[in-house]
């Protein structure tokens, strides 16, 4: 079974081998923390993490 991967880029969490935040093949088995980002206008998580679109994002990915 495939694991999430978190990109080291934008932290974007997906399943397979490019991001499709930023297309970047730069991704991560080791991530830890969760951020759901559902509305970009009025997070201010979203604002604070740099999410560029709605979906999971990993806090800390090694």
């Amino acid at each position: 079974m495939a694991k999430e991967k978190a990109c080291k880029n934008c932290h974007f969490i997906s399943m397979g081998n490019i991001c499709p935040n930023c297309k970047s093949p730069n991704l991560s088995e080791d991530w830890s923390g969760l951020v759901v980002v559902m509305d970009l206008e009025r997070s201010e998580i979203a604002k604070k993490i740099g999410a560029k679109s709605p979906g999971k994002y990993a806090i800390r990915v090694r």
